[in-house]
């Protein structure tokens, strides 16, 4: 590497060492890179900067964004947390069980596992501790299932991935499914040994009867459809994955009509609210498409992969080194930003090796929301705690069985490919 690009990425760990916000300090680095190299016109800073937020498939996270939360202004959740309990109700854990298994079906709605945690630990959170449930457990549970949220379609990390690694988005939605399941089961299953040896009592001894299961899923059928309604609209041509978020707009809009509860106070919020959590996601996007201009300029995701073969010669070798990478870089940066500067690097060395790139793609997703689960500077653990007043190190006692787990489902995404293509091979 040559003075400008060593002076570059000195000027980035130092910035994020310092807590500029990240977009910042990949601005800031790509700076000094031009800055440094008098032969660059420095318009391409701008250009870059500009040009990288104006792909029409990006156009896909304010929708999807927009529809999540005008499904959280309509009383949509509540349908489907009603529902959660009900078939969760004789499980060991009570609400626990609830919170996970709202996760996994509001993944097909928000598409954030951030806004899921912030949502989630208002919600369930303080009804989780009236039942008797620890403050510490409970917010580890909430910041835990919402890593599900973004391995469901359509989360928006799988729309990130796609625009970036040029990767079918349609088909990352589909491939989202099996990881998102898999981890659904096996933290119920451990949420309920847990809570069985701590007393966490089930909502109900009764049994679910026919009835009982029809008036809850009744209310909740028709926000259920929306996931099915993007897959199936996506693989059968009716539309793309960008105008897929269009559609999950109007779904939205007219459910909110429909249950009365879609006013224009709440419309009105609703928009603010996908202003303010799209711009913190495009100014990312704009600071790390001038950062990945220049990785390319320079050849360092040749370079990068040409050395990283010479040292590592097998591919399960390299898929454990990348799952480790991430996690360590997840503890102190954010999920999309790492995302983004990451990609470009790992993705053609994952083609190189020979990987199958919708493997890869939900082996790099998974491993960076673990990141974001993970002190000292995890995300989804800042935002839980910040909302429940939970302390951090009561956080961090209770969440080592749910760390051990997610290692464990990780080394089963990274080792059993057809988790994550054997859907996507039925269906495509």
């Amino acid at each position: 590497m040559n003075t400008p690009v060593i002076a570059m990425v000195a000027a980035l760990l130092i910035l994020l060492f310092m807590k500029v916000p990240v977009f910042a300090s990949v601005l800031g680095s790509s700076a000094v890179y031009f800055i440094l190299n008098p032969n660059i016109n420095p318009a391409v800073f701008g250009q870059q900067a500009i040009t990288g937020t104006e792909s029409v498939t990006l156009l896909a996270i304010p929708f999807f964004v927009c529809a999540g939360v005008l499904m959280n202004y309509t009383g949509v959740t509540k349908r489907i947390m009603d529902f959660c309990a009900v078939v969760t109700g004789r499980m060991f854990g009570g609400l626990s069980q609830v919170n996970i298994l709202l996760s996994t079906l509001m993944g097909g709605l928000s598409g954030s596992a951030l806004a899921d945690a912030a949502m989630e630990s208002k919600m369930l959170v303080p009804e989780m501790e009236r039942h008797g449930i620890s403050k510490a457990f409970s917010t580890v549970v909430t910041a835990a299932s919402s890593m599900i949220t973004p391995l469901i379609p359509p989360g928006i990390g799988l729309i990130l991935y796609g625009c970036i690694a040029n990767v079918s988005i349609g088909k990352l939605f589909i491939a989202g499914f099996g990881p998102g399941v898999l981890l659904c089961i096996t933290m119920m299953f451990m949420v309920s040994r847990i809570s069985r040896k701590r007393g966490y009592m089930p909502l109900r001894q009764e049994k679910m009867t026919s009835r009982m299961f029809w008036r809850s899923f009744r209310p909740a059928v028709l926000p259920l459809c929306l996931p099915i309604i993007i897959i199936g609209g996506v693989r059968l041509g009716i539309f793309t994955a960008t105008e897929a978020g269009s559609v999950a707009i109007v779904y939205a809009a007219v459910l909110g009509i429909w249950y009365r509860e879609l006013g224009a106070k709440e419309f009105a919020r609703s928009l603010k609210e996908t202003l303010t959590t799209t711009s913190s996601i495009m100014l990312i996007v704009a600071a790390a498409s001038t950062f990945s201009w220049i990785l390319t300029k320079e050849r360092i995701p040749q370079q990068f992969t040409e050395w990283l073969i010479s040292v590592i010669d097998n591919k399960w070798i390299f898929l454990v080194a990348v799952d480790i990478f991430l996690i360590f870089v997840g503890m102190f940066v954010e999920g999309n930003a790492s995302m983004i500067v990451l990609v470009p690097l790992f993705a053609p060395t994952a083609t190189a090796y020979g990987i199958d790139p919708i493997h890869f793609a939900m082996v790099f997703i998974f491993a960076n929301a673990i990141g974001a689960f993970t002190p000292p500077m995890g995300t989804l653990m800042f935002v839980t705690c910040g909302v429940t007043e939970c302390k951090t190190k009561d956080f961090i006692k209770e969440a080592v069985p749910f760390y051990i787990l997610l290692f464990g489902c990780l080394l089963i995404l990274t080792f059993i490919p057809v988790c994550s293509t054997g859907l996507v091979n039925l269906i495509y």
